[in-house]
């Protein structure tokens, strides 16, 4: 008699993994969502909800052991457990009015606001920097686009069954939403919305590398990937309740402007295990950057700033006069500037008190090409840099690291407050041998940067590695676009210019060639009839297309 197979009992991983996979096959059959940048929002806030009310229930049984009483950030009957937890709770057109009217009648047949309504109105409840603040910027810019409430009890019921309080659930669940995120980044990329490789950010974060009492900045943060990682960094570090305290309370701020990657950050940096999240909600370049004194700026900058946009008048206004400009890269770069500390100033931050900075602030930013070789306000901006920064390092990424959004090479810049810059060390990161360029199915992995972090403690001239001098950057109008001197001859960086000068010369050398050894002319329409032109026949205008074309290839349009 066959002994029946025992089933090997489900890991966590994969109960979660099937329990998502369930909902999102769910949210496929509603008429009112388009696609994962529909979906993953929808996903987020319900999650965001349950997260909320398993981790008011921790705090308040923490406090009934501490004898203490303990005042709920949401209240009832809006807490998961009054509308949601319940399978056979309100649903249909029930359930919809009372996620999404202003005054509708809840679940404990009482009539009154929304729920949607209600969180938002928490703003004006809270202290600034609260999780009463946190919970309404989050909602302030959400909507929920399912049409069919039956459904969306169906998604409620699902997420139901996901434990916020057991901390193997929270870190499988973190790793799952990261996975759902880069399908959402893949889909948003069509609509502008660009985002920085994992590899790259935890490069970024290693070299950088934040230390606990470091406050820590990324002033355009997206979804929240150089926080999250710089979190885990720091949290590596933390051996006290103290160290606890300090990362949680103040180490880690940033600043996003549109509603859903604001959002999505907020519940990134929550499954990760920051508790209340500083992200602020709008537009980073509103603030007058003359405005911003010792007591605001931070330790570390860690970001990947929108570049290729241009900004409206009242937001150059903020800027010094002769470095005012449209480029949201070149104002990003400035803003990064003001905002690092001074050495020797005062700090705010930890239980310390108020103390003197050891080191001036560092930072690690992410640049397209056209912010290196940028004449006119760019060189001025640069000019600012290498006198009051120490622009150590930049390295080179190669074609492709930013795909499925643009092949278009990006730059990391790495500079340190306490100028001036005596010279730059340049790194390119090669392409793995026999590769034209990354794309969305072969993209970048972090190992491919190992050779760099081996480089970066012993600095050697090599076959990647080069010097320039600040001297030499100020001759060539701080024009920062140099290319490899130890590497083999290659159009990867090459001036545009030089392109241009490189194809006439080609023509010229296939012209000569011809004239040598006089073709015997094909029929005309024949598959080998051949038009051959001179190099005068290359008129201006057709000079000037390529040069324009070859220039805009140089300048992506890339956002964190």
């Amino acid at each position: 008699m066959a002994t029946a197979k025992r089933k090997t009992p489900l890991t966590t991983r994969d109960n979660l993994s099937a329990l998502i996979g369930s909902a999102r096959k769910i949210l496929r059959k509603d008429k009112g969502l388009n696609g994962d940048v529909d979906r993953l929002p929808l996903l987020t806030w319900v999650m965001f909800l349950k997260f909320l009310d398993d981790l008011e229930f921790k705090h308040a049984q923490e406090a009934e052991l501490d004898g203490k009483r303990y005042q709920p950030i949401i209240e009832a009957p809006y807490r998961w457990r009054d509308w949601a937890a319940r399978e056979d709770g309100i649903t249909g057109d029930e359930l919809l009015a009372f996620i999404g009217q202003e005054h509708t009648h809840r679940a404990d047949g009482s009539f009154g606001q929304g729920l949607f309504a209600y969180l938002r109105a928490l703003a004006g409840e809270g202290e600034k920097g609260s999780q009463r603040e946190v919970i309404a910027n989050v909602f302030k810019g959400v909507q929920n686009r399912m049409v069919s409430g039956y459904l969306l009890r169906d998604i409620v019921n699902k997420i139901n069954g996901i434990h916020f309080n057991a901390s193997e659930e929270i870190h499988t669940l973190s790793h799952l939403y990261e996975s759902m995120l880069r399908e959402m980044r893949d889909a948003a990329g069509d609509s502008g919305e660009f985002y920085t490789p994992r590899p790259v950010v935890r490069f970024m974060v290693q070299v950088t590398d934040p230390q606990l009492g470091d406050t820590v900045l990324d002033p355009a943060c997206g979804t929240g990937g150089f926080l999250v990682e710089a979190f885990d960094h720091l949290h590596a570090q933390v051996k006290t309740t103290d160290q606890r305290r300090t990362l949680q309370q103040g180490t880690l701020s940033g600043q996003e402007a549109k509603p859903l990657p604001y959002m999505l950050a907020q519940m990134n940096l929550l499954l990760h295990g920051l508790e209340a999240p500083q992200i602020a909600y709008g537009n980073t370049l509103e603030r007058r950057i003359n405005e911003i004194g010792h007591a605001e700026r931070v330790d570390v900058i860690l970001t990947n700033p929108p570049f290729g946009g241009e900004e409206e008048a009242g937001i150059k206004a903020n800027f010094p006069p002769t470095m005012q400009t449209a480029e949201t890269a070149l104002l990003f770069l400035q803003y990064i500037m003001r905002k690092l500390r001074v050495a020797g100033a005062p700090t705010f931050h930890g239980s310390a008190g108020k103390k003197a900075a050891k080191r001036g602030g560092r930072a690690a930013v992410v640049v397209p090409n056209g912010t290196l070789f940028g004449d006119g306000v760019a060189a001025v901006i640069k000019a600012e840099l290498l006198k009051e920064f120490n622009l150590h390092t930049i390295v080179r990424l190669p074609q492709g690291v930013f795909a499925p959004y643009t092949d278009i090479p990006a730059n990391l810049l790495f500079f340190e407050r306490g100028g001036p810059t005596q010279s730059i060390w340049y790194y390119e990161l090669p392409l793995p041998e026999g590769r034209k360029k990354y794309s969305k199915t072969a993209p970048l992995q972090f190992d491919e940067f190992a050779p760099v972090l081996a480089w970066w403690a012993q600095r050697e001239e090599g076959p990647q590695a080069w010097q320039v001098s600040a001297a030499d950057i100020v001759a060539s109008n701080y024009n920062l676009d140099r290319k490899n001197p130890n590497a083999k001859a290659g159009l990867e960086y090459a001036d545009p210019k030089d392109l241009i000068a490189s194809m006439r010369g080609h023509e010229a050398e296939v012209m000569r060639l011809k004239r040598k050894r006089p073709a015997t002319p094909s029929p005309p329409g024949s598959p080998n009839s051949v038009f051959v032109s001179t190099p005068n026949d290359v008129d201006t205008n057709t000079l000037q297309f390529l040069l324009n074309s070859a220039s805009a290839y140089a300048c992506p349009a890339v956002g964190q």
